[in-house]
């Protein structure tokens, strides 16, 4: 899936440094997994709430395949697709 799709459907991005987080609130059902597995990176009381910091990539990327709703994705600036 591309970027253009994702916004299309209602997904916002965050954008960082070495990789972009996608979220859709409304595909979202709470399980709360993201911000259980990274607090640093998905915090519900801090504006924006995803904050994609590089040092975090590898437990943001694990946090985001957890996510059982599929309202989290991401995208590594080197590449162009769109996981998961």
């Amino acid at each position: 899936m591309k970027e253009k799709d994702l916004l299309d459907l209602g997904y916002k991005k965050y954008e960082g440094e070495t990789y972009d987080v996608y979220f859709n609130k409304d595909v979202c059902k709470h399980s709360g997994n993201c911000v259980k597995a990274n607090h640093t990176v998905f915090q519900l009381k801090r504006k924006p709430w995803v904050l994609p910091v590089a040092t975090e990539q590898e437990s943001v990327i694990t946090a985001i395949k957890g996510c059982p709703s599929g309202a989290l994705k991401y995208k590594l600036k080197n590449s162009d697709e769109i996981e998961p």
